[in-house]
């Protein structure tokens, strides 16, 4: 059994904070071959401090896909324990889901995440265990239209999430997402006229997907 991991100072905790968020925004700009040196630039630090946390660029993809998820996750907790209703937890977690940018960013990674990672799939599962619990409970309550699934939660937030083409500001960008996203939101309440169209999918669909043949 290996030592046991030295929790990190504060200083190399904000560094390392700083290159995964600068990271995140390289990636979703650039696509997964982005330049090192323009992470480190962004972040703030030297190229020999993120090649000291980060010594490869496979390293750096799973850390930024292991913390996006991990955040995804406390945030989907939180908004469960704090909030006083199953949907108003399912609209914070949505809207935090929007500032972490986990859905702008996987996509983009999609083929350098290792899913099949003990640790990424753990942490993928239990988020997402979560926010289905969420879902379910808002329906029961009455407060969510019952035809909605995860699925078109995680797929809603993901649309929101992707850069708006031209010459927009990232800012501005951002802050439509959540405009946007309280525009749908009422969509989302019970007792909304009309039928959904296209398919109703569930997490474990785009799973299998995702596992067919490509084309």
């Amino acid at each position: 059994m290996g030592a046991k991991q030295r929790p990190l100072r504060a200083d190399a905790r904000d560094n390392r904070d700083r290159i995964l968020a600068a990271a995140r925004e390289v990636f979703v700009e650039q696509g997964p071959g982005a330049p090192l040196e323009e992470i480190s630039r962004r972040a703030g630090t030297g190229i020999a401090t993120l090649y000291r946390r980060f010594p490869d660029r496979r390293t750096l993809t799973r850390a930024v896909a292991l913390d996006a998820l991990e955040r995804t996750r406390d945030e989907v907790r939180r908004a469960r324990d704090e909030e006083g209703t199953a949907f108003d937890a399912l609209v914070r977690y949505m809207h935090r889901v929007l500032d972490i940018r986990i859905g702008a960013v996987f996509p983009v990674l999609l083929d350098q995440i290792p899913f099949d990672d003990a640790e990424i799939a753990a942490t993928r599962e239990e988020g997402v265990a979560v926010m289905k619990e969420l879902v379910a409970a808002a329906q029961e309550d009455g407060d969510l239209r019952p035809d909605v699934t995860h699925g078109d939660v995680g797929m809603l937030l993901v649309r929101l999430s992707r850069p708006l083409p031209g010459p927009l500001p990232r800012e501005t960008g951002e802050e439509l997402a959540h405009r946007h996203l309280d525009l749908l939101v009422d969509g989302l309440r019970a007792g909304r006229p009309g039928k959904l169209g296209g398919p109703a999918l569930t997490f474990d669909d785009l799973r299998s997907m995702g596992d067919g043949p490509k084309r």
